[in-house]
């Protein structure tokens, strides 16, 4: 419950409590804001209100709000007096010129000492408005196809573009699905090597022979099946950018040559006797610390402090709640140029569960989400039932993911393993899904730790 000091009840009798929320009222410029008696009479009616129904302050002041409204469905005081809240009721009105209006209509009741109904203050939202213009998603909050609003997130666009300037080595920090490529191809593209090319491989996706025949190239006759010569990713890419994804998968053997790349900017290719020579700026990304990977033994020392020269942390999708609604709409504005679909509103309860939803998956299963209710809805409004049935679970809106991290402490995998498995009743692609992995590396996990 909100509170105030005495000083600002001092502060409010001497402007006068009707500045005050005609000020507050005019602030509100996509609703309109009104007030009733116990009666349902008008007594306040805010200059949105005005501007969105085509009506003065005179001419509706004094009159029951269900006559000055012309509406379709009964607004009776009494459900209100009973039930004290109304939150995003969708009713059906008529502007003086003829007009339809779909709005929103979010009311809270006032109660006399003696506990009787004494009006209440009412906020009606057009349904179109939830929708925010293209040029709102795409000017100030998009950076090379990242789009935030977040501090945290505009902290780490700041880095990039000053990082970009230079030749640093840059590792970016951040869970499955946050936009790390994005990031290492905007470092590219603010760079002067963005005329050159820009490659990428996800170091986890390839066994290690093969992972350093793709990185570093043969030559014919390096091995069975090499009939001719092939050129790496570090000489194709000279020039330019190199992305190195998942690097914490990196096996032991080959990271001794990566390291030589970076210091020596050389490498000699699978099978040959000669070093190439060449001018990569290595972005690497991982959502593990490198750190604990030491510490493990799994990651050489002496390359985590040259891949670690400028560290950039990207946040999940849970910690940027503001973003929600930006990603869900340029994601909307995307398939409705693509489709035979056309959305222009989220209902309520629809936008509440997405906002509340924690995006173990974050960017990309908001992505997915979007994809899917394209799918399976009709109409211009997304509503619950076109969204993935975990969204429609009761306790959807009060999920409780359990993170591998809290803040800058790791939690025990294997006891975060262990909840997950008990939350979900042991069934392995709901506890997979609590804790944002795939379904295979929840199981290999699993079998790590002997659960």
């Amino acid at each position: 419950m909100s509170q105030s000091s005495p000083f600002f009840n001092r502060w409010l009798s001497q402007i006068g409590p009707d500045q005050v929320i005609t000020i507050l009222t005019d602030l509100v410029d996509a609703g309109a804001v009104f007030a009733v008696d116990a009666g349902g009479k008008i007594l306040f009616w805010s200059k949105g209100a005005e501007k969105l129904f085509g009506l003065s302050a005179e001419a509706v002041i004094g009159k029951v709000c269900t006559e000055a409204l012309n509406c379709d469905e009964g607004r009776d005081p009494c459900g209100l007096a009973e039930h004290g809240v109304i939150k995003d009721q969708l009713v059906k009105l008529r502007r003086p010129d003829g007009n339809t209006l779909n709005c929103y209509r979010t009311a809270r009741a006032f109660f006399a000492a003696d506990g009787q109904f004494a009006g209440a203050l009412e906020f009606l939202q057009p349904r179109a408005a939830t929708a925010p213009s293209a040029k709102s998603l795409t000017d100030s909050d998009s950076f090379h196809g990242i789009l935030s609003r977040d501090p945290t997130m505009q902290e780490a666009i700041k880095i990039i573009r000053n990082v970009a300037e230079t030749e640093a080595t840059v590792l970016i920090r951040g869970e499955s699905g946050t936009g790390k490529e994005l990031v290492a191809q905007a470092l590219h593209q603010e760079s002067s090597r963005s005329n050159k090319p820009f490659l990428a491989i996800n170091c986890a996706a390839l066994t290690p022979s093969l992972l350093e025949s793709e990185l570093f190239g043969h030559v014919k006759g390096a091995f069975t099946g090499a009939m001719r010569n092939h050129a790496g990713l570090f000489q194709r890419a000279n020039g330019g950018t190199l992305f190195l994804d998942e690097v914490a998968e990196l096996p032991l053997e080959l990271q001794a040559k990566l390291l030589r790349v970076l210091q020596e900017q050389s490498f000699i290719p699978v099978g040959a006797d000669a070093a190439i020579s060449v001018d990569v700026r290595i972005i690497a990304a991982t959502h593990r610390s490198l750190r604990e990977e030491v510490k493990a033994g799994r990651f050489r020392e002496d390359l985590m402090y040259r891949l670690r020269v400028v560290p950039v942390f990207l946040p999940p999708l849970r910690e940027r709640r503001q973003d929600v609604n930006l990603l869900l709409w340029q994601c909307i504005q995307q398939h409705n140029q693509h489709g035979p679909r056309h959305v222009d509103s989220i209902a309520p309860e629809a936008m509440r569960r997405l906002l509340d939803y924690r995006w173990p998956g974050n960017v990309r299963e908001l992505k997915n989400v979007v994809e899917y209710a394209f799918a399976v809805g009709r109409g211009n409004e997304i509503t619950l039932d076109d969204l993935p049935p975990e969204f429609r679970e009761p306790a959807a809106a009060h999920r409780t993911d359990l993170p591998l991290f809290t803040g800058n402490r790791r939690v025990n995998e294997a006891d975060s393993i262990r909840e997950a498995l008990q939350t979900a009743g042991g069934h392995l692609e709901t506890a997979a899904d609590l804790l944002g992995m795939s379904r295979a590396t929840f199981w290999r996990k699993r079998k790590k730790y002997g659960l």
